[in-house]
């Protein structure tokens, strides 16, 4: 599931706001809060000046906003420095921030960070996500995140915050492009399903080798906590596991045959219901194709609530070629 609705507290919470046209300078606000004072805001779909029909939205002053503290828009090595928008001359330019990756830790690690750009009322406006790949130790890496085209109707004022950081091995990085890995298949996450609790997310495989692939069995799974810890307190079941009943999730494995750009999938089935105890939540599992393959990193956001079980079907191929 790579897409997470993102909950209003939590985007109130470090939110680095930017205003429509213009550069902008820092001046001390009465609030506790910062202010940057720039040119009038021309705001593209309510100033005519923008070439657009004006809406009865009269221009503000052009002004970012964000918490006194720096620290409320750093996390995880991540931090944004810099603001971007519309040029004074309301281009069509896309809403921006710079930020940068520092990476703290003694291995090359490929970060993915999540984005939420919200009103200066706190309403979520989108949310976008971007990969920042082999960051070495002891590197930093600069980087721009934008969005694009805004809603109708939406303030000139428009803030950015990062929402969640998730660290990766880069050599267990998945590989959704680009080369194909010395493995000779791509291991990725697949689309994801939420239902009445009952959450299905899949495991995609792809033989991107010059040779054929074979496979039969289970993927070998091991659930890892926020720290990248192992967790051994959640049942991973080969099948549903009583979880529910979805079509072919409980069919024996079958000997899968993958030629050349030939694909498989697999799944995985938690439910999030929370009783009695502790929920627990791990963002990471680190997968193998099969026993002995190379572990790839995946990030399927397991909100396992209280239930200790967590369900894989077994490989099959993709309908196709």
């Amino acid at each position: 599931m790579r897409t997470t609705p993102l909950s209003l507290p939590a985007v109130l919470a470090g939110v680095l706001l930017l205003s429509a046209c213009g550069s902008e300078r820092v001046a001390a606000g009465s609030d506790g809060w910062q202010q940057t004072q720039g040119p009038d805001s021309a705001y593209r779909r309510g100033d005519p000046s923008c070439g657009a029909p004006s809406t009865g939205t009269p221009p503000t002053s052009g002004t970012s906003i964000f918490p006194g503290g720096s620290e409320d828009l750093e996390k995880d090595g991540v931090k944004i420095t810099g603001l971007g928008g519309r040029s004074r001359n309301c281009d069509l330019s896309p809403f921006s921030a710079e930020f940068r990756v520092t990476n703290h830790e003694t291995e090359p690690f490929t970060y993915t960070v999540t984005f939420a750009f919200v009103s200066h009322s706190g309403e979520v406006l989108a949310g976008t996500e971007q990969t920042v790949p082999g960051v070495k130790p002891g590197q930093t890496v600069k980087r721009t995140v934008a969005l694009g085209e805004l809603p109708p109707q939406t303030s000139p004022t428009v803030g950015v915050r990062i929402a969640k950081v998730r660290r990766v091995p880069a050599d267990e990085a998945p590989a959704p492009a680009g080369p194909c890995p010395p493995s000779g298949i791509r291991v990725t996450l697949g689309n994801g399903d939420a239902a009445m609790g009952l959450r299905v997310v899949g495991l995609h495989l792809e033989n991107c080798s010059s040779r054929v692939y074979h496979i039969n069995g289970y993927p070998q799974l091991q659930l890892l906590d926020e720290d990248r810890k192992p967790v051994t307190s959640v049942e991973v079941m080969q099948g549903g596991g009583g979880i529910s009943t979805v079509t072919g999730f409980d069919d024996p494995p079958q000997p899968v045959t993958l030629k050349p750009g030939q694909s498989a999938s697999a799944g995985l089935m938690w439910r999030n219901t929370v009783t009695v105890g502790t929920p627990v939540n791990l963002p990471y599992v680190r997968v193998n194709a099969e026993a002995g393959a190379r572990p790839v990193m995946v990030t399927p956001e397991l909100d396992l609530g209280t239930t200790g079980k967590l369900g894989v079907s077994p490989w099959k191929k993709d309908e196709g070629p």
